[in-house]
């Protein structure tokens, strides 16, 4: 599967200057399986959703169901969502044919405020696309490792991010964690820029499952790269060295 990753320099709370310099990088990649944008990608990480959240049927998500259909690719990202009352960091994975998932952020970023406007999503989701099942993060949940541990039922995580260069050591250590504790693939896409509060330098790569960089994007640049995660290989890894397999047991109690 070929995975194309969008490190984009988002323009505050801008959606619609944000959505087309998406289409922008989009319109010069070769043809890929799967395009992957950042956490909150209209908007910038922003804590007060009464400013920003868009509805669930979004004008956001029409436009990714757009591309995706166009470029023949599923199209990742999560947008500030407004659904039944309450707000969520909301993952969109938007497939060819126009279907989607979704999955909202479990992880809330209290040190900057957002579980105090945003709700926590519950539920682990995993979709599937080009035969690999994909596990669905939002940017914090990537430290924790509990909830993303691989129970048999993924063969790659995507993490979208507003991962601030000051902490950037950290996102690029946990992604090969992630990669190697789990034996999956792992694709990060996070941000440049900055914004208000942060700067952000991007660091995005895809990792595969020994903790190889398959493909990563320039640091501080806007930029979209691309990397191929197979199978047959990681299928194969498995069967000859089954970690997984002596795994602790553990049964996941949501608080």
């Amino acid at each position: 599967m070929k995975i194309s990753l969008l490190q984009t320099d988002i323009r505050w709370k801008d959606p619609r200057a944000n959505r087309r310099r998406a289409e922008e990088l989009i319109s010069d990649l070769p043809a890929a399986d799967l395009i992957v944008l950042p956490e909150m990608f209209t908007t910038g990480f922003c804590t007060d959703p009464t400013e920003t959240a868009e509805p669930a049927d979004s004008e956001t998500l029409a436009w990714m169901r757009s591309v995706a259909g166009a470029r023949n690719a599923a199209v990742g990202g999560s947008v500030a969502t407004e659904a039944d009352g309450r707000y969520y960091n909301r993952f969109y994975f938007v497939k060819p044919d126009g279907s989607y998932a979704t999955y909202d952020k479990r992880h809330l970023f209290s040190f900057a405020g957002e579980d105090k406007r945003y709700t926590a999503g519950t539920e682990r989701v995993v979709v599937e696309h080009c035969g690999f099942r994909i596990l669905l993060q939002v940017c914090y949940d990537l430290r924790f490792p509990v909830f993303a541990r691989n129970r048999g039922d993924y063969d790659m995580i995507l993490y979208v991010a507003n991962w601030p260069t000051v902490r950037i050591s950290a996102w690029n250590a946990l992604l090969r964690a992630r990669a190697v504790e789990n034996q999956c693939y792992v694709a990060g896409v996070n941000r440049t820029g900055d914004d208000p509060a942060l700067v952000y330098d991007g660091s995005s790569a895809l990792i595969g499952f020994l903790g190889e960089t398959v493909a990563a994007a320039t640091p501080g640049r806007e930029e979209a790269v691309q990397g191929e995660a197979d199978l047959k290989s990681l299928e194969a890894f498995r069967a000859k060295f089954p970690a997984l397999r002596d795994a602790d047991a553990f049964t996941l109690i949501e608080s």
